[in-house]
């Protein structure tokens, strides 16, 4: 499961699947809803709405977000083909739910190839047309796959140079007084055997090498944790570099609490290490998907309280 290949449905063990642990605050609705709507936190949170309410008109997915206790929503692209009115009913939308784009995805050109250098320095910029429109700051890049015949470290530069390049398209760029920001991502090798970045430590490494302050990383802890492992002691060591983390467990890519990551620890050490900046819940809830965002909402407030 992912948000490139995603279909509707759900598995139906998936869904017979043992339900998650129920926190405190789930046994009192009320409790609940004062401590996802009041908490402040330092760091942000968001929702990737691949995941969630996906038989729902775009606008009252929103309202479902907002429901739930969020004011980010990341997209993929979903803008791709909107109207005119399309794009005008959902900027009237998330400005009467106070929701903010923060981030979306969707190119397709490699990394890799220094032949699609250009391609994909020119499909970035027509993708800041929308990102413009919807107030959307930060673009979500993958690699893409790897290149038989040509080395592993061949590969990983030609990563930073086009990186380089394109943070060069963007240089002082700011999109409603944001910056414009490229977060750069892994993919585990399970979901993606021939994709080339399935290491968050080197992507991290990709990110220093191109040392510009509009290029930053977006550490995938589903990925990471099936690729590697190891999530805490990586955040220590690079929390600099990090703009955005994804949160979904392991496996099956349900709610925290549902397998095997602590995100308990891990929501901890991101407020011990003070981090500032996003993370976004890409999960797709097992039950009812407003009470998952809730219940995941209080566990990171519980956790950076304790």
């Amino acid at each position: 499961m992912n948000r490139r290949t995603f279909t509707q449905t759900l598995a139906t063990a998936a869904l017979g699947a043992a339900a998650p642990k129920v926190p405190a605050e789930a046994l009192n609705p009320l409790a609940l809803d004062q401590a996802v709507q009041s908490s402040a936190l330092p760091f942000s949170l968001s929702v990737m709405l691949w995941t969630v309410f996906r038989d729902l008109p775009f606008g009252q997915r929103l309202e479902k977000v907002a429901e739930a206790g969020y004011t980010n929503v990341e997209l993929v692209g979903e803008y791709s083909k909107w109207s005119e009115a399309d794009f005008a009913n959902a900027n009237a939308a998330r400005k009467r739910l106070g929701i903010t784009f923060d981030a979306t995805a969707g190119l397709h050109h490699s990394m890799i190839d220094p032949a699609q250098r250009e391609a994909l320095i020119a499909e970035f910029g027509e993708a800041l047309k929308p990102m413009e429109r919807l107030s959307c700051s930060a673009m979500i890049m993958l690699t893409g796959n790897t290149m038989p015949g040509l080395s592993h470290q061949a590969q990983h530069d030609n990563v930073v140079e086009t990186l380089k390049r394109a943070a060069a398209s963007i240089e002082g760029k700011q999109i409603d007084g944001q910056p414009v920001r490229i977060l750069l991502e892994c993919i585990d090798p399970e979901e993606n055997p021939k994709y080339f970045l399935t290491s968050a430590a080197e992507g991290m490494e990709v990110v220093r090498q191109v040392n510009h302050p509009q290029v930053q990383f977006l550490y995938d802890m589903f990925h990471e944790q099936i690729g590697h492992g190891n999530l805490i002691e990586k955040l220590e060591k690079n929390i600099d570099l990090v703009a955005l983390i994804h949160v979904a467990d392991v496996p099956g890519r349900h709610q925290p609490g549902t397998g095997e990551i602590d995100y308990g620890n891990i929501f901890k050490k991101l407020g011990q290490l003070n981090y500032k900046k996003m993370v976004a819940m890409e999960f797709m809830p097992i039950g009812d998907e407003v009470l998952g965002l809730k219940e995941a909402k209080a566990l990171v407030i519980r956790s950076v309280a304790a």
